[in-house]
């Protein structure tokens, strides 16, 4: 097996360029596509976790839920393949930084976070119509490029009529963004991914994460429990009701994502947004269920 390095042309056609960052599943490079002549991103899957098929099943469905999708807030996939042991995913290269980057300098100004809210809805919108939850809604996976947001990462996303592929006991996701019907173990849908549309809108506006409990459990069980921190008090009143729709415990008292996209003006501001040093405390990774008796407990 090759190891990744600039120069290495994957497929016969992908020529690897620079390394661009890690993840849990792999790493993402600037590639050229010799091919077509442009500029591409490839994810490379981690050599290690090719021996789990449920992770390369994942990988595979990432692709292909991806490729269904053709929307100007969600990053194109062009192309997937395997080499020499390698599995590969070809996707339109961003040159923008992720909205994680961007909250380590500090909020956004209320009209970027409701312009981003709206188009990262209406990617939803269009993805649930297509029949695929997303799952995973959270900074580090939505690109920022100019003044448009760009949702990627379809990693844990699933058909709604697909049976999951996480161990059972188990919730796949990320902590922090865990709507409670993910964090109880129970069947998600197009509302979780608008509760992780709220969980970002807040993260948006205050640069901190809403729940935030020191471990994944507690965090998990805030989202079932509590209720979510005020906003900022600049937030102007029809964005902190449409926000607190979004947070809301029962997943049938949640706006769609096609109706936050309707509400929700997109307006281009042309001053340029802040960017920080990402510091990724928010993989996506398995984790355990919330325990019923914990609910139970004062």
């Amino acid at each position: 097996m090759q190891r990744l390095r600039p120069g290495l042309v994957l497929g016969g056609r992908y020529r690897m360029v620079r390394h661009v960052a890690s993840g849990g599943m792999g790493q993402v490079w600037e590639a050229f596509d010799q091919t077509l002549q442009r500029q591409v991103a490839l994810k490379v899957m981690h050599p290690h976790t090719q021996d789990e098929l449920a992770l390369v099943e994942r990988f595979r469905d990432e692709a292909r839920f991806a490729a269904q999708l053709t929307h100007p807030n969600t990053v194109t996939i062009h192309d997937f393949g395997e080499h020499d042991g390698l599995f590969f995913l070809v996707m339109e290269f961003v040159d923008g930084p992720t909205l994680g980057a961007v909250l380590a300098a500090g909020p956004l100004p209320v009209e970027d976070a409701r312009r981003f809210l709206g188009q990262l809805a209406s990617a939803l919108a269009v993805a649930h119509e297509a029949g695929i939850i997303h799952r995973d809604i959270k900074p580090t996976n939505i690109l920022v490029n100019g003044d448009q947001a760009q949702l990627m990462d379809f990693g844990i996303a699933r058909s709604i009529d697909a049976e999951s592929r996480t161990l059972t006991g188990n919730v796949l996701g990320t902590a922090h963004y865990l709507s409670p019907e993910q964090a109880m173990g129970q069947t998600v849908g197009p509302p979780t991914d608008v509760y992780g549309l709220g969980v970002l809108a807040h993260e948006m506006l205050s640069a901190s994460k809403p729940f935030d409990k020191g471990t994944p459990i507690a965090t998990a069980l805030a989202h079932v429990q509590e209720a979510p921190p005020p906003l900022p008090a600049d937030t102007p009143p029809d964005l902190e009701a449409l926000i607190t729709a979004c947070l809301e415990k029962d997943p049938d008292d949640r706006p769609t994502a096609a109706l936050i996209a309707h509400l929700l003006t997109e307006q281009a501001d042309e001053a340029p947004l802040p960017t920080g040093e990402p510091v990724d405390e928010d993989a996506t990774v398995a984790i355990q269920a919330v325990p019923r008796r914990a609910l139970l407990e004062d």
